[in-house]
């Protein structure tokens, strides 16, 4: 039967479910609207999806390699409690070894098949949803690949094997030694994690970013009231900083603050017997860039009595 457009919204207000579940039940319950609700909570989906309203922060960021190829996933939950679940876990590394198969689309990777269930990856956290008792989603995902070298892995405190809060790529491109590109790249990770720097070079530096910090370095020059020359090199000086600040290759090297990360790459380069570039590096911090819901004990109680 035909189902319409006011049916499938109807039913996604009242379960909270996605809009191709909700005219999936609607034609399964033959435009039903209760017998659709009992569809969906049936599936596990009704359930799902009224929690899909709710803050998302804690969770996971996972990653993996293999050869040339790595990738970085963050899976987000609404509390640690379960980010230490082994069922969770075991999700978040699932879908890491999936997502080295894709080109890192966080759409593709959701439509794959994750082949402990046989389902998408979208319909099995969906399913660990209704199973778990939280919301959870794919946040996003990051692949780095070279055409020849390595790629490494950090992930900072690690809760178990290639998962954590904090998860590092960086990918060396280089035809040098293996074990000594893996020993440089693991250390450039450990400095990715601890510095957080903008892009690998002063070119690479976003345009708006360097834009802005250029502006704001001109204006607190001017008020120094100095000619428009002194003006013009005092600003050159602070971007020259600023891009030593921000910029991977001019930062001073965590393990060695007497080298830069340019020199301590051509002090490899000896070790390794070839070239060393760094081709990328993708740092993912669990729960950057979410908004949290703040809510106090007393507020929460209160919630639940008038529920």
């Amino acid at each position: 039967m035909s189902i319409s457009a006011s049916q499938v919204k109807e039913l996604r207000e009242k379960s909270g479910a996605g809009m191709m579940d909700c005219k999936k039940a609607l034609q399964e319950s033959n435009g039903d609207m209760e017998a659709a609700i009992d569809w969906l909570r049936a599936k596990g989906i009704a359930k799902a999806g009224k929690k899909s309203g709710r803050t998302a922060a804690e969770g996971l960021v996972g990653v993996a390699a293999h050869r040339s190829k790595a990738v970085a996933v963050e899976i987000n939950s609404e509390t640690d409690f379960v980010a230490r679940n082994d069922a969770f876990q075991d999700l978040v590394r699932g879908v890491a070894a999936v997502a080295l198969d894709t080109d890192g689309a966080i759409d593709a990777v959701a439509a794959s098949t994750y082949p402990a269930t046989g389902k998408t990856v979208a319909d099995t956290i969906t399913d660990a949803v209704a199973t778990i008792g939280e919301n959870m989603h794919l946040r996003r995902v990051a692949v780095l690949s070279v055409d020849e070298g390595v790629m490494a892995t950090y992930v900072h405190n690690a809760v178990a094997d290639g998962l954590g809060k904090l998860g590092v790529l960086v990918a060396l491109q280089s035809s040098g030694n293996e074990d000594a590109l893996k020993a440089i790249g693991k250390q450039i990770a450990m400095h990715v994690a601890a510095t957080n720097p903008l892009a690998v070079t002063p070119d690479d530096v976003d345009a708006e970013i360097a834009d802005r910090e250029r502006a704001i370095f001109t204006e607190q020059a001017r008020e120094s009231g100095k000619p428009d020359n002194i003006i013009e090199k005092m600003v050159e000086g602070r971007m020259r900083k600023f891009f030593e600040e921000v910029a991977l290759i001019s930062q001073s090297f965590v393990i060695n603050p007497d080298q830069t990360i340019e020199a301590a790459l051509k002090q490899a380069e000896a070790d390794a017997g070839a070239p060393i570039t760094v081709a990328g590096f993708v740092r993912f911090q669990l729960g950057e860039g979410v908004e949290r819901e703040e809510s106090d004990f007393a507020a929460e109680v209160a919630a639940a009595a008038n529920a």
